[in-house]
């Protein structure tokens, strides 16, 4: 027994040496490694507890709001008394184009407006890891003449008129919104704006080619900010309606509206803040293509575009136009 104990230690040491191994593979898979990262479309028993932890249910309807400067994507949650309350505010890994509405194919634009998303326009097999097509073009855009498809949200931080997640992110978002859906609500509502669509900022993009459009986005911004519920939209002259209720829906989305029922108290909301618009001028900026949020911006030069996208995507999914990402396209031009 005396002269096998050396091997006894050794295979001894040797166990325990693959055991702080295997540990140590698990602890850094649980902390940043994708390989494990399934597009699993349940919400996981942390994400539960998340949500109760915040006051909701993983039943209660959800709706998503976007903003394309911040990079910021908002998930609302309906509570019992209707209203909708914050759930959770991601920041946006990736979107292209510029500030302002799509309106042809190939312009790289990311959507801007209000759109319904049913469940045929989710997809669990998505290859950007999972995904929901926002249904691009709506009522409006078609009207418009505007075209383009499969415009959506989805992971591995690459867009090309998309708003593009992290593989992680959309392992939370696709489950909850699922789940909604499951649970009776038959299309949830997605609100996608140019910037948070206060007076100030309002102001400080006064003169741009798209402000019209961005004061009737605002009506419907203003609208959901007072009574954080759905916002009833019909389309008529051309332009978005907010919780007006007509007489008939309206047929033609270019043409004039049926008459009103009751007053219209959402366009004050809006023109409030016009003559401010109208007075300031517009502040330039330089344009590279489409924006990042900052805390994406900080890992990207960190880790340069590769290791980034092994951190961003199950697939490795290259991070699209990583030069484009690294350039703050909202601080002033000098």
């Amino acid at each position: 027994m005396t002269s096998n104990r050396p091997s006894i230690m050794k295979a001894m040491r040797k166990l325990a040496t693959g055991a702080l191994a295997g540990a140590a593979l698990v602890a850094a898979g649980c902390s940043g490694g994708l390989d494990a990262l399934d597009p699993s479309t349940e919400i996981t028993p942390k994400l539960a507890r998340e949500i109760k932890s915040r006051g909701f249910n993983q039943e209660d309807a959800v709706l998503v709001r976007i903003f394309k400067e911040e990079s910021e994507l908002e998930v609302w949650k309906r509570k019992a008394s209707g209203e909708y309350a914050l759930f959770k505010t991601y920041p946006i890994c990736r979107w292209s184009g510029r500030l302002g509405p799509k309106k042809k194919i190939g312009d790289r634009q990311a959507p801007e407006g209000f759109y319904q998303v049913n469940m045929g326009l989710l997809n669990p097999k998505s290859q950007f890891y999972l995904s929901f097509n926002l249904g691009y073009p709506n009522r409006l855009e078609r009207a418009l003449g505007y075209t383009g498809e499969a415009l959506m949200v989805h992971g591995a931080c690459s867009s090309s008129g998309c708003y593009a997640m992290t593989d992680q992110q959309m392992a939370e978002l696709y489950p909850v919104i699922l789940k909604a859906m499951k649970s009776g609500q038959r299309s949830f509502q997605v609100q996608a704006y140019p910037f948070r669509m206060n007076a100030a900022n309002m102001a400080r993009h006064a003169g741009d080619p798209s402000m019209r459009f961005w004061q009737n986005l605002k009506q419907g911004y203003d609208a959901f900010n007072r009574t954080k519920r759905d916002v009833a939209v019909s389309v008529c002259e051309g332009r978005y309606q907010f919780n007006r209720p007509f007489s008939e829906d309206p047929r033609d989305p270019l043409g004039a509206c049926p008459v009103a029922i009751g007053a219209d108290n959402v366009v004050a909301d809006a023109s409030a803040t016009r003559d401010l618009v109208l007075e300031s001028r517009i502040t330039e900026h330089s344009y590279v293509d489409g924006g990042m949020h900052p805390s994406f911006r900080a890992q990207l030069k960190r880790y340069g575009a590769k290791n980034f996208s092994a951190k961003t995507s199950v697939k490795k999914y290259p991070v699209s136009r990583p030069e484009a990402a690294l350039s703050d396209p909202f601080k002033p031009a000098e």
